[in-house]
């Protein structure tokens, strides 16, 4: 019905999350919960084609330094935003160990992001709950590793696969050669000797699922945990799924 990915010459990894299967034979809706990269570069065209979408509330998951160095996305009529922090260590004090692939230690970073950033998930998935706040722009800097969490995390809850969730997850790879070209242009700081930040293997998303499973019994245990009452996640249900055919 949609195409998944939008192109947009500002920003590289801008994709609607629709179209996979969940609960009940019901297909997730198009047009109603996007993921990106940062959206501060949007303008011209791009603010232009970012606008006929429709998009009512942007939750920015970067850390405050985050916004103030690169800023947000262009202040509109009717758009809200959120900045809504994941606390998290920060990666670069976290080594990856001699013998540990890198599947299993950014699996270990998104487990520490549903430890220690319940509070900005919790509010994020609110949000993302709450039918009058659709359509909806969840992103990070990359779109990649907090985005991911908060779109797996809502996706499980629509009872989209695992397998499909770690595929939406990958289709990231892809975005990615784009980004790493335009920060090496403009902010090699950012990428240099860090490329393997910007990997998206499947596995490290499947991975970090199972660890979540094997902590709280379900992603749905979880959020309820965090302060997600069974209202909101009904609601969340009632309009991201397409009606049961």
């Amino acid at each position: 019905m949609h195409p998944r990915n939008l192109t947009f010459s500002s920003s590289y990894n801008f994709r609607d999350v629709g179209g996979y299967a969940g609960l009940d034979g019901r297909t997730v809706r198009w047009r109603r919960l996007f993921r990106s990269d940062s959206l501060h570069r949007l303008k011209g065209d791009d603010l232009v084609t970012f606008g006929e979408l429709g998009v009512r509330t942007v939750i920015d998951l970067r850390r405050l330094f985050e916004v103030e160095e690169h800023g947000r996305v262009p202040e509109a009529e009717g758009l809200a935003y959120h900045n809504i922090v994941l606390q998290h260590v920060d990666w670069e004090t976290v080594p990856e160990p001699e013998g540990t692939s890198h599947e299993r230690w950014l699996a270990d970073r998104y487990v520490n992001f549903i430890e220690d950033g319940q509070e900005g998930l919790a509010a994020a998935l609110s949000l993302i709950a709450d039918p009058d706040a659709a359509p909806v722009v969840v992103h990070c800097m990359a779109g990649k590793d907090r985005t991911g969490v908060v779109c797996a995390l809502t996706l499980s809850l629509l009872g989209v696969s695992e397998a499909d969730i770690a595929e939406d997850y990958a289709l990231t790879e892809a975005a990615m050669a784009s980004l790493t070209e335009y920060l090496t242009r403009t902010k090699p700081e950012m990428v240099q000797d860090k490329y393997h930040m910007f990997d998206c293997p499947r596995e490290a998303m499947l991975m970090f699922l199972h660890d979540l499973r094997d902590r709280y019994g379900s992603v749905e245990k979880y959020v309820r945990e965090i302060g997600i009452s069974a209202e909101q996640v009904a609601a969340l249900r009632g309009h991201l799924l397409e009606p049961a055919p």
